[in-house]
């Protein structure tokens, strides 16, 4: 119990200067994941958690899942949505720069799930791009997802872009 009181809770990944920066050699134009963070959407419990572990497909939810092609194949799947969050800095401070969302299906009784690996890695990309890709989302996730933003920085949210708050408001 009072290990639990004690885990550091997890945060977006800090900023970091370009670690090549008037560097012009070996290395250089090298993405840098310093700066994204996965975050988990749970779409039938209502939360949203950032889990490192998704950077290796390490997630608390893939763990023990063997991923299959289609949704199909997992007629009975849980949705989840793995979310790849992009932090920026610009003059008027940091903000959510980046943010596109992955689709996926767990089903924990068969230990099967879908997700489709060149998307999560694509859209890892595209975040790290600055794209905000969310509009295929349906509409409780893109909720709970605006919410779990807003709650965990509300500066950072304030300073992100106009198209990121209207691709996740919910008419």
């Amino acid at each position: 119990m009072m290990e639990e009181n004690n885990k550091r809770k997890l945060g977006f990944n800090i900023i970091k200067s370009d670690p090549t920066d008037g560097h012009k050699g070996y290395g250089k134009g090298a993405l840098s994941l310093d700066n994204v963070s996965p975050v988990i959407i749970d779409v039938d419990a209502g939360d949203a958690v950032i889990d490192v572990g998704a950077m290796h497909a390490r997630s608390a939810v893939e763990k023990g899942i063997k991923f299959l092609k289609t949704k199909e194949e997992v007629p009975n799947g849980k949705p989840y949505w793995l979310v790849w969050v992009t932090i920026d800095r610009k003059p008027e401070g940091p903000y959510y720069a980046g943010v596109t969302a992955c689709e996926m299906m767990v089903d924990r009784e068969i230990r099967r799930g879908y997700k489709s690996l060149p998307e999560h890695v694509n859209k890892m990309d595209k975040s790290l791009k600055r794209h905000i890709m969310v509009d295929h989302m349906d509409d409780k996730s893109k909720t709970i997802l605006a919410e779990f933003l807003r709650n965990h920085n509300l500066d950072l949210w304030n300073n992100s872009t106009e198209e990121l708050k209207r691709d996740l408001s919910v008419e």
